[in-house]
């Protein structure tokens, strides 16, 4: 019963994520930094203020989701663009099994930390219902933007954005 129930908020979500496919960077209507403290899957521990300093792109996602999938090589891409600044791309996989998202990783491998995020806890904690649901925080901890279903994070646009809260860029964000 309980994967038949997942089975169905898979579905559903996949259908909503149709309507919101095109993704929108919004900033951030405010509110408290929700605590972020995961296992990757080697075991090592991530916290989000051990990132302080640096702009962090938080992405929740899940194997099953095909905006997740399709906007990964991007956020690689945005990653690479932005080599040597302080930046740091953290991937949340939603609630699904290691082994899944190790097959997932050795047909698509990803150029960051996959963090575990077993239940679906810090998801909640963080109001990503609906996958892609990625966050980006600013240096000093706070959430600057937001962004739910899938962004082409390498458009100029975007690297703009983002760049603007490095703290080379502008030490106050």
């Amino acid at each position: 019963m309980r994967f038949a129930s997942r089975l169905v908020a898979a579905f559903l979500s996949c259908v909503t994520l149709t309507v919101h496919a095109a993704g929108e960077l919004k900033p951030w209507p405010g509110g408290d930094t929700p605590a972020l403290e995961l296992q990757d899957l080697s075991g090592a521990s991530h916290r989000l203020e051990d990132y302080r300093g640096k702009v962090v792109l938080l992405n929740f996602w899940a194997t099953w989701c095909a905006p997740c999938r399709e906007e990964m090589p991007s956020i690689g891409r945005l990653k690479k663009q932005l080599a040597g600044r302080p930046f740091v791309v953290l991937a949340v996989n939603v609630d699904e099994p290691e082994s899944r998202i190790k097959n997932f990783l050795a047909m698509l491998p990803l150029d960051f930390p996959t963090l575990l995020d077993p239940g679906g806890r810090t998801a909640k904690a963080w109001k990503a219902r609906i996958l892609p649901a990625t966050f980006l925080i600013a240096p000093h901890g706070r959430i600057r933007y937001t962004v739910t279903g899938e962004l082409d994070w390498a458009s100029e646009q975007v690297v703009r954005t983002v760049s603007e809260l490095l703290p080379a860029a502008n030490s106050e964000r």
